[in-house]
Parts: structure tokens; sequence; C-alpha cells
């Protein structure tokens, strides 16, 4: 297993100023800092938070981390959240200057803000994306990208028309075990590519039962639920369990993990600007409150000839058991010469030799980076792409939908990835968009 820990070198430099400067030193001198050594405020990038919760708080802390941030303001519908952050924020730069709101267009208004992290539920995600690329926010959006392709599409078409930054939350591709794995495959080390296997998350054999209750105060329950119909509050729907529920997400097979590894996938077929051609699956729905997809069997098959065998965790580890090592949610990728299994946890390669081998100078590179939320930021000073951009997050949304909906309608489905659609079946094709609850919609 290679372990690795790596130095994380920081690039620094509003939106035209900072993109202007093409050639900023990879350390921070001293001299170009401000008093006690924070950045001049003039030259911090402004950053304003959608949604603070698990991910968001965590990404929110992240940024609070960079020099060249300035964390402007903190948008979230729980009263109680947002003021948590805010204290933590003023705490950081020893004053008060820190905006809190509950309803994100009051932030976006704002002109001094330039980029904004978005890590509401994923319901939310299109319609918040698409309205700050409008307005010439650069984006950090958590994954997944949207509810359907269609909103994918026009968070993609925002963003190409406004030219702002966007990086996704897949960041697995900052860490140095994917990125081993994915240059040892695209260099050959295991011959060429056949097969990868995916085995992540699974079901919980708890039932869920909801118990509606009273809006706690501070708590905007009609915003929190926007564009998704409406329902009673209660204390599980308003929990982690929404993942769970297919109004609100996808389940495991998206964004509560499964598009972490299909992105992977993605990227170590060299994928990035495609999609598989034809998927197929199998498997059970939860039947309480839940009601996404709890096990599952799919099966993507790209115009090169190689697959991707997608499983629930424990699914794949019995099936697969020869290459596994762990138990918690991994990638394996298969050659005609060896395999590699990668996950959080660390790499394991056959035959041993591969685990040693060195990728030179000459060999083929991804875009490097150690921190996900620093190469968002180094994009946004220099203009140069981020290593998880639009049309990545769009295509991996595709490819959680189309997993979806194989296993929905119980048959194998065709897909053209040019026009973006499924082949000669209007049933299938009818689930790439959703209606959304008045007045909410996604706007290009």
């Amino acid at each position: 297993m290679i372990l690795a820990s790596e130095v994380t070198t920081v690039s620094l430099e509003r939106r035209d100023v900072l993109k202007g400067i093409l050639a900023f030193p990879a350390i921070i001198p001293a001299s170009a800092l401000g008093a006690n050594g924070t950045m001049p405020p003039s030259d911090r990038i402004a950053v304003g938070c959608v949604g603070v919760g698990r991910m968001g708080g965590g990404n929110l802390r992240s940024f609070l981390r960079h020099p060249d941030v300035r964390l402007a303001a903190i948008c979230d519908v729980q009263l109680s959240r947002r003021e948590q952050l805010k204290s933590l924020v003023d705490s950081r730069y020893v004053d008060n200057a820190c905006a809190t709101y509950n309803d994100f267009r009051e932030m976006l208004d704002r002109k001094d803000i330039d980029a904004v992290m978005i890590a509401t539920g994923e319901r939310w995600h299109p319609i918040i994306a698409a309205e700050a690329a409008r307005r010439g926010k650069h984006i950090y959006c958590e994954k997944p990208l949207s509810l359907t392709v269609a909103d994918a599409k026009a968070v993609r078409e925002a963003v190409r028309r406004s030219g702002v930054v966007f990086q996704f939350g897949t960041q697995q591709r900052s860490t140095a075990y994917f990125r081993t794995a994915c240059e040892l495959v695209r260099n050959g080390r295991i011959g060429p590519l056949q097969k990868i296997v995916i085995g992540c998350s699974g079901p919980s054999g708890r039932r869920e039962i909801e118990k509606p209750a009273p809006v706690p105060a501070g708590f905007d329950w009609d915003l929190w639920l926007g564009p998704a119909q409406w329902a009673p509050y209660s204390d599980l729907r308003a929990s982690i369990i929404w993942l769970a529920i297919y109004d609100y997400g996808l389940g495991s097979i998206g964004g509560s993990w499964g598009v972490h590894d299909i992105d992977i996938a993605q990227w170590v077929n060299n994928s990035d600007h495609t999609t598989p051609v034809s998927v197929e699956g199998t498997g059970t729905l939860y039947d309480d409150i839940r009601d996404t997809i709890a096990t599952w069997e799919i099966e993507y098959t790209y115009a090169n000839g190689v697959k991707i065998h997608f499983l629930n965790r424990s699914a794949a580890i019995e099936r697969y058991a020869r290459y596994w090592t762990g138990t918690g949610n991994s990638v394996v990728l298969i050659g005609s010469e060896g395999w590699i299994w990668v996950s959080r946890e660390g790499i394991k390669c056959h035959p041993d030799a591969v685990t040693r081998a060195v990728i030179g100078p000459n060999d083929k590179r991804v875009i490097f980076s150690n921190d996900h939320k620093r190469n968002f930021l180094d994009a946004i000073r220099t203009g140069q792409p981020t290593i998880s951009p639009i049309e990545v997050a769009a295509r991996d949304e595709m490819m959680c939908q189309m997993g979806d909906i194989a296993v929905r309608l119980t048959r194998k489905l065709r897909w053209d990835p040019v026009k973006e659609e499924f082949i000669g079946d209007a049933q299938a094709n009818r689930r790439l968009s959703r209606p959304m609850r008045s007045p909410w919609r996604t706007i290009v």
C-alpha cells in the first residue's frame, strides 16, 4: 500500500484584477502580505457560502485557512446554523463583518462577492449555481450537480455563457492515492484498461419512521424544501436521511457517495469529454420514508469497450473478493496485465512491481492538486482550468442519473453521448427532467 503525505503550496492574489495575475509566485513572500502576515483586503477573494451544514460547514472552515480569502457572507435557512458559523468567521478575522442571509438571492445581489460555495441539498444546486453564474460569481459546488440531466445541462450552459470558474466538489481528484492510480492506468502500467469495479455504500437495515412535528423556530422550512414538493416538517426528514429521499436526492448511487467513484472511473478512463453508450441494472428500493435505491448492480459500457460494474459495497466485496483490501468504499481498476485497488484508505497494485512504478516527466500526467479549495482559488487567479470543471460535473451527473433510470425501468438502455439522451426510449427520456414546485426553476 502506498501512503503519501504532501505539502500544500499556496499560490496567490476580485475578479478582473485576480484573473489578470497570471504568473503569481507559488509561495507567498512575507512582503506581499499585510499587517501580521495577512493579505491586503483588496487582494483577497471575497467568498459567500450558501448552505453551511455538514459539508458546507466543513468547506467554510477549509476556505478560512487560506490567507487570500475573505469569507464575506453566510447564507442558510437555519438561523442557529448561520449565526454559529458567523461567530467562527468573525473570531477568525477579529471583527463583525461577516453578513448573514436567509435567502441566497439577497447574498448574490452583492457585487463585492467574487465567488460562492454551494453546499445546500442537491435539489437546490442547479438553481443557485445557474443564478450565481448569471451574476458572474465563480462557483465551488458540492456534488451532485442536480437532480436531473436537464438541470445539469442547464448549469453547464450557464457557466459556459458566463465564463466563470467552476469547481465540482469531487475532491478525490485532489488526493495522492487516486491521482497515482489514474496516472498508472493512463501510462499502461496494468496494460489496456478493461473493467472498473465500484463498490460503495449500501442499505441500512433500520426502518426509518417519520413523525411530523412543529417547525423549529428560526428554520425556514418552505425555503428548505424549495423546488421539491411540499411535505410536513419532521426531524427525520430534515436530518441526513434526506439524502435517501427521492424528492431531494438519488441516495447512495448519487450524491451521498456514488458520484465520487463514478467521477474517478471517468477520470481514469480519460472520459471526461464523453459518457458510456449503454447502461443496464437491477436493484431494490427502500420502502419507508426513503424511496431511493438501496441495493444495486449497474453495468455501463463505453464506446471503447471498457465496462464499469457499479455495485453496493457488500455485493462488490463478495463478488470481487480477490481484489478487495479494507472494508470501505473502493474502486478496482482491472487491466490486461494487472489491477489496482484504490480508496481513501490507500492503494494496492498487482503485480507488486506496479506499486513501485515511477511516473516520469515524459509520461502522461493529470492536473496536480492536493487541495481542492486551493485549486479553485488558483484557477480564479490564473484562469487555468480547475481539476473538476463544469464539463466533468455535468457528465458525472448524467451517469448517476442513467444508472438510477436503468434500475427503475429494469432494462438495458442505449445512450447517445453527443445528444445526451437515451436512444429510442421515450419513457426513459421523460425521466431526464422533473417538474419543480412553483416559483422555482433553473434559469440559464
